[in-house]
């Protein structure tokens, strides 16, 4: 085709989307029966949805989601583990991320914690919602190497500013009182700013002996506990990991 002005410009624009449509409408003589505004209509549409998709792939790659592959509707409702699913659902509009509320998930290990929280966080992407999974382990790593490199407040400030944060491993081991203060402050300049997931074993009346420092516990657990909605996953001796169950151990479903 031969050089078009017009063409040219979208592309100098960035308008790619567009001037795919646009060149589809001019190879296509059927176009020419669409009044002006039903052919700019449909040059928009496709400019909005490509840009629209190119946004929700980048806030699922920044959300490095450990099981990316999590969907609320693959939720294991099983009776045993007595899961409220019209809590979820209710979870699933995203009302808590507007209200900056917080959500803690306990459960013994490959209870499905890490599962429900990344569907929680797929879904919260899906809404256009800046999210972010880390273990607290790496995040506390993270930082303490930030510190001795002089990036603290430029990692922490990462952390800070997404609008749902998953922290898995919640509490999984003792803190020391650097991490402990670190803890705190993330905790702390969150609080009704945005949304935290919480992934534990222990229930938060068990944080306190991590946590160690009585007053640093107590300070956590006041910015948590008392707005947050609890999921607890029950399981018995004898159920199936559900690492197992969606296949996170190499074995099929």
């Amino acid at each position: 085709m031969a050089e078009h002005p017009t063409l040219n410009k979208l592309l100098q624009l960035r308008l790619t989307a567009m001037a795919d449509a646009y060149m589809i409408q001019l190879q296509d003589p059927s176009t020419q029966r669409l009044s002006f505004e039903e052919r700019f209509s449909l040059l928009v549409d496709r400019e909005f949805t490509r840009r629209k998709n190119n946004r929700l792939k980048r806030l699922f790659q920044q959300a490095c989601l450990d099981q990316s592959h999590a969907h609320l509707a693959d939720i294991n409702y099983s009776q045993h583990r007595h899961l409220d699913k019209a809590m979820i659902l209710e979870l699933a509009t995203g009302a808590y991320l507007s209200n900056k509320h917080n959500i803690i998930i306990l459960g013994a290990t490959g209870a499905g914690k890490s599962y429900i929280a990344c569907a929680l966080g797929a879904e919260a992407c899906k809404q256009f919602y800046r999210v972010r999974y880390t273990r607290l382990p790496e995040l506390l790593q993270e930082l303490a190497y930030a510190r001795r490199d002089g990036n603290y407040q430029k990692i922490f400030d990462q952390y800070r500013k997404v609008s749902l944060l998953i922290l898995d491993e919640w509490m999984i081991w003792s803190l020391s009182e650097s991490e402990a203060r670190d803890v705190l402050e993330l905790i702390h300049v969150r609080h009704k700013r945005a949304s935290t997931i919480f992934c534990s074993q222990f229930a938060p009346a068990g944080w306190h002996e991590k946590i160690g420092q009585v007053t640093l516990a107590d300070a956590i657990l006041d910015r948590i506990v008392h707005d947050s909605y609890f999921i607890e996953i029950h399981s018995g001796d004898n159920d199936p990991s559900m690492r197992e169950v969606y296949g996170l151990t190499g074995k099929k479903h």
